[in-house]
């Protein structure tokens, strides 16, 4: 903290007398200044700001009222301590100057150790204050960085998942860009519906657009003969395959039990366990329907079998996009929860641009770009 011994007073009063009073009780002090009238103490101030005003209420031309009211109207010169002097007459005023965000009074006739003790007290708050002010921007910044260096271990984790997903299956590599694009995209289009408002907020969409590219993540647990084959799945592969999201759930679960159960690994968790659930309950892996489905997995549906529709697969070739939306619309209120269906095909003009983007292969962009 600063000595008191280099503050700054300002003394401002038009009664030389009061000012020679007021020098010789602070001048072996502190630093003292003297300003005659309310104009000249607003150009000192603004020249150099002191520690500490001692602002006479009568003066002509400008009084103490409006000299303060200036002060702390502006943002510069607002925490400067002003304290009042003022004879006793002018007591009844003292509310009117603490409205105006003066600090103290000091009465006339003045008494020495009275001046020294009031103006040693405020310069202490004062400094006290600015110390704490700057004590709490200081760790405000070591928050700020704490935040991103979490933000950017979690960035990793997820990431590092997802290119395990990718490596295990190689047709997944634009599937996992486009999704979490869309994911976000409706997301943020849907912040402030009445039904979603309270859910969205950017931070969690900033966590659904990282956790969406783990939504196959349990894909890793399905063995190659199945996942990568050429040709249509039995039944017992498809059983086999439907139990991606269980395994996908218990694989985020394990790193998310670490974490916390504030972890942000819960929207991954959900999305992964449950993006193949269908609102009217037909999904699985748990047959939940409406809004028993987490909003996270609701989104990733929509995002998921869009791009889907769109992909080339070795089974199929892809949909145009108008053929995709299409599809998407008549699973209003069956497969997907009806508002985010229309919320969906209102922006899919930028869901075309996001397939576009990171489109993988010339079928896909010339069905997109043909928009049949």
């Amino acid at each position: 903290m600063e000595d008191l011994s280099s503050c700054t007073i300002l003394i401002v009063d038009d009664t030389e007398e009061n000012v020679d009073i007021l020098v010789a009780a602070l001048g072996s002090l502190y630093d003292v200044s003297v300003a005659m009238s309310g104009e000249d103490a607003l150009e000192a101030v603004a020249e150099a700001a002191p520690h500490l005003i001692l602002l006479d209420i009568l003066m002509p031309g400008m009084d103490g009222y409006e000299v303060c009211r200036r002060l702390k109207a502006n943002p510069e010169t607002a925490d400067i301590p002003v304290v009042f002097l003022t004879s006793l007459a002018e007591i009844e005023n003292k509310t009117r100057g603490f409205e105006l965000g003066a600090v103290d009074y000091i009465t006339k006739p003045f008494e020495v150790s009275e001046i020294q003790v009031r103006v040693r007290t405020h310069l202490f708050l004062s400094l006290a204050t600015k110390r704490l002010r700057q004590q709490n921007e200081i760790l405000e910044l070591k928050v700020q960085e704490r935040t991103r260096a979490l933000s950017q271990i979690q960035e990793a984790t997820i990431e590092s998942l997802a290119a395990l997903a990718e490596y295990r299956d190689p047709e997944t590599g634009g599937h996992i860009r486009r999704t979490q694009s869309y994911v976000r995209a409706l997301a943020r289009a849907l912040k402030n519906h009445p039904r979603f408002r309270s859910s969205l907020d950017e931070t969690t969409i900033h966590y659904l657009f990282l956790s969406a590219p783990l939504h196959d993540i349990g894909k890793v647990g399905i063995r190659d003969q199945i996942l990568l084959k050429p040709a249509a799945l039995t039944d017992d592969e498809r059983a086999a395959i439907k139990k991606h999201p269980e395994i996908g759930r218990d694989t985020i679960a394990v790193a998310e039990k670490k974490m916390g159960a504030h972890s942000f690994l819960r929207f991954a968790r959900e999305i992964a366990y449950s993006h193949h659930e269908r609102w009217d309950g037909k999904g699985y892996p748990q047959g939940l329907a409406g809004e028993q489905i987490p909003i996270s997995a609701r989104l990733m549906a929509i995002a998921d079998v869009y791009d889907a529709l769109i992909s080339r697969r070795v089974y199929k070739m892809p949909f145009s996009h108008t053929e995709a939306i299409k599809i998407i619309n008549e699973g209003r209120g069956t497969m997907f929860d009806p508002d985010m269906v229309d919320v969906f095909v209102q922006i899919q003009d930028e869901v075309r641009t996001i397939a576009l983007q990171f489109a993988e292969c010339a079928d896909e962009r010339a069905a997109l770009a043909a928009g049949r």
